[in-house]
């Protein structure tokens, strides 16, 4: 599947239309016991609300969605969301990480991941944050991307199955942070 997987972003439009899909991969991921905020049991119009409220975020370039897809269909995400305070124009999180269970260890969440880090260094930033239960499939994965462990939070947020799960917080630089002068010079 990762051979014909392509990475691209979708804006807020397309996200509208395609919202079902989108919803269920975030069920799929907390079906499967992944820390991505939401409790088992947690269902598709819950989901298809989550993505939902994010709209406005894409569509003022706040946020960026990238896509893995296949076949026409969607098989995972990550979210890039961009500091908008004034002293943090060098600096972005990656979120929503997902990619669906039948879809995994095909390297397709190394893939996005890239993806997401390049988009990130197009649009100026150079330092990504990004946080992940501890012990996760997710927390080896940014380990072997390059990202650096900055600190643990113990009892950080509950895991879907109610139980408090330890979360690690990682950092990656892209390159040389600008000041916030340098921004406002460029055209």
């Amino acid at each position: 599947m990762s051979d014909t997987t392509t990475i691209r972003a979708v804006d807020a439009a397309e996200a509208a239309r395609r919202l079902p899909e989108l919803a269920a991969i975030l069920m799929d991921a907390v079906t499967h016991g992944a820390s991505v905020n939401f409790m088992a049991g947690f269902t598709a119009a819950e989901g298809a609300a989550f993505w939902r409220a994010q709209l406005p975020g894409f569509a003022a370039g706040e946020r960026r969605l990238l896509v893995a897809e296949a076949g026409g269909r969607i098989h995972g995400t990550v979210v890039l969301s961009l500091a908008h305070q004034p002293n943090a124009p060098h600096r972005a999180e990656i979120g929503k990480m997902l990619v669906h269970s039948l879809a995994r260890r095909r390297g397709i969440g190394r893939r996005l991941l890239a993806a997401a880090e390049a988009a990130a260094q197009a649009a100026g930033r150079t330092l990504l944050l990004l946080d992940t239960e501890s012990g996760s499939a997710g927390e080896l994965l940014y380990r072997s991307c390059g990202w650096i462990e900055v600190g643990r939070v113990p009892d950080h947020a509950f895991t879907p199955a109610g139980r408090l799960a330890e979360t690690t917080l990682f950092c990656k630089s892209l390159g040389p942070h600008r000041s916030p002068g340098d921004a406002a010079t460029e055209h």
